[in-house]
This record gives structure tokens, sequence and C-alpha cells, in this order.
């Protein structure tokens, strides 16, 4: 894809397309970060990418699968984020929720709240179902532990009231 390009204002970085789903660097395109994650897990997501590529040199086996979470999470890969569609979207919450995990580290959480705020937008609210249901089925594999007032819970789907997510004996 070329094409006329565009600086968006107030933000640094590469030129986009004027659509603005598509950076340009050297004449080349390539798919941009979706402009609706928040700030702060925006460079939490990009933190966890970081960390990842500079795994690849050492570790390529555990690497790639943390580069492709990553770039799923921020929309760089996978369903474009500018359209959406139910199965993309809970791709990407998984993606979201094994990122941010690992990018915060052992001994903390997240709130499935985070990654709906990464896929969603402003619009997060109405994918708090679909992450907690991602979070139950991250919890099955041992990706993720789901907990309550920091106790774990035996079963999310029955759990009510907010919950939480700790990195699983799986995570890796």
């Amino acid at each position: 894809m070329t094409g006329p390009t565009r600086t968006v204002p107030g933000r640094t970085g590469p030129e986009r397309t004027p659509d603005g789903h598509h950076i340009v660097v050297d004449g080349r395109t390539w798919r941009a970060q979706d402009p609706h994650i928040p700030e702060a897990l925006g460079a939490e997501l990009v933190k966890g990418l970081m960390a990842a590529r500079r795994l690849v040199t050492t570790d390529p086996t555990r690497a790639r699968p943390r580069v492709q979470d990553a770039k799923v999470a921020l929309g760089e890969r996978g369903e474009p984020w500018w359209e959406p569609t139910p199965e993309g979207t809970r791709t990407r919450l998984a993606a979201a929720m094994r990122t941010l995990l690992r990018a915060r580290g052992q001994g903390t959480t997240i709130c499935p709240s985070d990654a709906a705020r990464v896929a969603g937008g402003e619009d997060w609210r109405d994918l708090m179902d679909a992450a907690r249901e991602v979070a139950a089925e991250l919890h099955a594999d041992g990706v993720a532990e789901v907990r309550q007032k920091g106790k774990r819970v035996e079963d999310p789907r029955a759990a009510r009231g907010p919950i939480r997510l700790a990195a699983g004996p799986e995570l890796g």
C-alpha cells in the first residue's frame, strides 16, 4: 500500500496514511497501533513488546509468541482494529491480558477491564462480559489465575463482582 501520507496533529512518530490505519517508514507501509488504546496501557503493551523482542536473540521459542501477543494487543497484527469482529476481539482481549500480565511481572495483577480498554477504546464497557469470559478461559488453561479479594477463584464463571487476573503457571 502506497500513496499520500499525513502527520496526525498532536502525534509524534511516522507519517500515517490518510485513513490513519497504516504508518509509512522508509516508503513501506505497516499497520499502525490502534490509536484508541489509552496511553498508559499502550505504554505497558509496548514495554511487553520490547521485552519480547530482546528475548528473541536468547530464546526465540519463548519470544515469538510474546511478540505476537503484544503486536495483536496493540492492533498491529491480527484482525484490523478498525474492523473488529467478535472472534477477533476475543483474540485481542486474550493477547492483551497475556501481554499485560507479562509486562507487570510476577506478583502483580490486572483487571479484565484493562484488556477491554485496549480492545474497545471508549466503548470498553461493552466488552466486559467478553473480557470476563476470556479471563475464565485463560484461567482454565492455567495461563492466568482469576482472583477475588486476593484469593484464587475456583469457578470464574460463577464469580460475581470485581475480579483480578494474576499470571498462571502456563503463562510462559
